[in-house]
Formats: structure tokens, sequence, C-alpha cells
């Protein structure tokens, strides 16, 4: 829930939200979401683009990732930054968790 100051993983609803991505909603408020995604190697992140600028840190694994046409392979500890409206998506080489911030929140993953 929204500005809920401690959440507790073992209390939060996993989603399967392609094949091979599993997303967590973690801690929010209206300017700022953090977003747990754990991917299985082949999983997809399809290309696409939304008014939010993303921070991703690479918990573990290893993703290729392509942003704004550009592709690099991404491993734990790396971070990419996608502003408002840049077009980006990755592919999982080997089995990961990326850690999403997003600003502002994403309503679309709470509705």
């Amino acid at each position: 829930m929204m500005d809920e100051r401690w959440v507790f993983y073992d209390k939060t609803t996993p989603k399967i939200v392609a094949e091979g991505v599993v997303r967590r909603v973690l801690a929010y408020g209206k300017d700022v979401m953090c977003v747990e995604n754990t991917f299985r190697k082949g999983a997809v992140g399809s290309l696409h683009h939304h008014p939010h600028t993303q921070i991703t840190y690479v918990v573990s694994g290893v993703f290729e990732f392509e942003i704004d046409g550009e592709k690099k392979v991404v491993r734990a500890g790396d971070t990419m930054l996608k502003t408002d409206g840049v077009e980006h998506g990755c592919v999982c080489l080997e089995d990961g968790v990326l850690l999403d911030i997003f600003s502002p929140m994403r309503e679309d993953f709470v509705e």
C-alpha cells in the first residue's frame, strides 16, 4: 500500500508479468516506487517506454539490456538510468533479480 513505512517481503504479492518474470511491488509513495523483478534465464522484458524515470540495479544474474537502441551486458552491481520516454528492455542470460526505482511511482503496477 502507498506510504507504508514498513514493507515486509513475505507480505508482498508476487505477480507473474511475463513468462519467467515475477514482479513484487515493495515500498512506494506518490513520488517514488521500489520494485523487485525476478527473472529466469531466457525470460524477456519486452521493449517498452513509459513517462517515468527509472533506475535499475542488478542484484544478481546477467542480462542483456537495450536502452535507446544501445545494447550492453550487465551483471550484479551494475546500474542503468532510463529517463522518461526512452525505449528499453532486456533478456535474462543467467537467472537474476533486478531492483527498479521509479519516479514518480507506477500507478499501473498497483491498480
